[in-house]
C-alpha cells in the first residue's frame, strides 16, 4: 500500500507538501495539488483515517455491545446501527455477550454476566471508541452500565432504573391503545387479552394501553378477560379456550407466536378467525403475514430504534451542549389484513 512517503518522491515535493495537499491544508499551487492528487490515485494511496482521527482525538468509532446477536430483534437493531453509522461516515466494533447460549437465557440473572457485560465495556473504551450503544435482548430494566463510562452511553431496547442513559425503545402502551381502538372501531365490545408473563415491562404497557382504550369508550376493564400466557404457542392456544368460553368476540393477542396458538385453537374449534371472532396481534414476525386469514398486527420499528440509538450517540459525541431524552419512544404501525372481520 502506498504511503505519503512514496507520493512524496514521484511528484518530487516534500512529505509536508503531500501531507497539506491530501488534507487540504496549507497554501499550494493547484498544479501542485492536482499532480499530488493524481500520483495518489495512481498509487492507490489509502488515507490512514484512525491516524488523523486519534490526532483530533475522535476515532469515528462506535462500540455496540449485544446482549445476545441470536435472540429475535438484535439483528436488525444492529443493522439500523450499522446503517446509521455508516451513512454518517463511523464504523463500529461489535462486542456479543451471548447470554443465551453461554449463560443459559440468563436475561433477567444480571449477577451471572455482569463481570462479562463490565469486561466488555473495558474492552470497548481500550480501542478508544467514541461512544456505546448497548443493545438488550428484551426490553426491560438493565443496571449493567457503568456509572464512571468516559464516552457516551445510549441503550437500545432496554432502559437502566435511574434514567442515567438515554434509552431507545418503543411504546408498548401507545400500541395496544391502537391495536383496541382499532377492534373498537370494527364494531366489537367484549375485546380479550392474551398477554405474555405477568412480571414483563411489555405485558405491564401493554395491558395499560388495552384499559385506557377502553374507559375513552366508556367500556369498564375486566381483569377476567385478561389470560396470562408465556409468550408461547402452547399459551396462546389455553388462554383462546379461555376466552372463548367467556364469550369474547375479540381478542387482542400481545405476541403473534401466542396468536399462533389462537389459530390452531380455531382449526379445532371450527371456528373462523375474521368471521366469527377479530383477532389482533403484536410482533408482526414473518409467519404473520402467511397465516390464514392474514394475521393484523403491530408492527415494532426495530430497525428505527438502531438508527435512533446510533444518532442520539453520534450527537452526544458532536455537541457538548446536546442533552438527550431520557427515553425515546417510537411509534408502532398497525399492519392491517385479514383477522379482523
Amino acid at each position: 500500500m502506498a504511503t505519503i512517503k512514496d507520493i512524496a518522491k514521484e511528484c518530487g515535493v516534500s512529505i509536508a507538501t503531500v501531507s497539506n495537499a491530501l488534507n487540504g491544508t496549507g497554501r499550494i499551487a493547484d498544479d501542485t495539488k492536482n499532480l499530488i492528487m493524481s500520483a495518489a490515485n495512481r498509487l492507490g494511496y489509502v488515507p490512514n483515517v484512525m491516524a488523523r482521527n486519534l490526532k483530533q482525538k475522535q476515532t469515528k468509532i462506535i462500540g455496540v455491545i449485544t446482549e445476545d446477536l441470536t435472540v429475535f430483534h438484535t439483528a436488525e437493531i444492529v443493522d439500523g446501527i450499522h446503517e446509521y453509522l455508516d451513512e454518517h461516515n463511523y464504523s463500529f466494533l461489535l462486542g456479543n455477550l451471548r447470554l443465551f447460549k453461554k449463560y443459559d437465557n440468563a436475561f433477567y440473572k444480571e449477577n451471572m454476566y455482569q463481570s462479562a457485560a463490565m469486561d466488555e465495556f473495558r474492552v470497548m473504551l481500550s480501542k478508544n471508541v467514541d461512544g456505546i450503544i448497548y443493545v438488550g435482548a428484551h426490553c426491560r430494566e438493565i443496571h449493567v452500565i457503568p456509572e464512571d463510562c468516559s464516552v457516551p452511553v445510549v441503550m437500545a431496547y432496554g432502559f437502566d432504573k435511574d434514567r442515567r442513559v438515554p434509552s431507545v425503545i418503543y411504546d408498548d402502551n401507545e400500541a395496544a391503545y391502537d391495536a383496541v381502538e382499532y377492534l373498537l372501531d370494527s364494531g366489537v365490545d367484549k375485546i380479550g387479552v392474551i398477554a405474555g408473563d405477568k412480571g414483563s415491562l411489555h405485558t405491564f404497557s401493554r395491558k395499560q394501553g388495552y384499559e385506557r382504550a377502553l374507559v375513552v369508550r366508556n367500556i369498564q376493564p375486566d381483569e377476567k378477560l385478561v389470560c396470562y400466557g408465556n409468550w408461547e404457542r402452547e399459551g396462546g392456544y389455553k388462554a383462546c379456550s379461555k376466552l372463548i368460553k367467556a364469550g369474547v368476540d375479540a381478542i387482542f393477542s400481545m405476541s403473534d407466536t401466542m396468536s399462533v396458538g389462537v389459530y390452531d385453537y380455531a382449526v379445532h374449534k371450527g371456528i373462523q378467525i375474521g368471521k366469527d371472532i377479530s383477532l389482533i396481534s403484536f410482533d408482526n414476525r414473518e409467519i404473520s403475514a402467511e397465516l390464514s386469514p392474514a394475521l393484523t398486527t403491530l408492527a415494532p420499528p426495530i430497525h428505527q430504534i438502531g438508527a435512533e440509538a446510533a444518532k442520539i450517540c453520534i450527537r452526544m459525541i458532536e455537541d457538548d451542549d446536546y442533552t438527550p431524552e431520557r427515553v425515546t419512544k417510537l411509534k408502532c404501525d398497525l399492519i392491517e389484513r385479514a383477522s379482523v372481520r
